[in-house]
């Protein structure tokens, strides 16, 4: 038996929240840290500026990715984003022939509170793939990056 999950805040007091958010493939999958997905992936958060949605630096596993976003006002719905960001690199798996399904239902997602939260949380989360065994550096891990330039104020 499952612990309910939380509601999400209805509103957070902050003129441009900056979130950390994870989301999971379905079972675990490793079906993130490929080339195809990573395309997938930028490609969808360079567009993600239209829709008023900014994601800063991302690290992709080979079964999750962690993202720092942040969305301007009257911009796209996170639900409607993290639903649309999950079909695009689906559509790019089946394309691949990955069997659906691809995601965990649901993310994880985290305000940042304070420049140095930020900072350390990014720092934690770059070294991922060191930990994980998969790079001798997070700098050399080729399945992270940044689309755009967020800072915390």
């Amino acid at each position: 038996m499952h612990k309910p999950r939380l509601s999400r805040l209805a509103r957070v007091h902050l003129k441009h929240p900056l979130y950390f958010v994870t989301l999971c493939s379905f079972e675990r999958k490793t079906i993130l840290a490929q080339l195809t997905a990573h395309e997938a992936f930028t490609h969808y958060c360079q567009n993600g500026a239209g829709h008023r949605a900014f994601v800063g630096r991302y690290v992709l596993m080979p079964d999750h990715l962690h993202l720092f976003v942040t969305f301007a006002p009257e911009s796209i719905s996170w639900s409607d984003w993290v639903k649309s960001l999950k079909n695009t690199l689906s559509r790019s798996w089946r394309l691949a022939g990955i069997a659906s399904p691809h995601w965990q239902k649901g993310f994880f997602d985290h305000v940042m509170r304070s420049a140095d939260s930020y900072e350390e949380k990014w720092n934690y989360v770059a070294a991922n793939p060191v930990r994980a065994g998969l790079a001798v550096s997070p700098e050399t891990w080729p399945n992270q990056g940044r689309i755009h330039e967020l800072t915390f104020r």
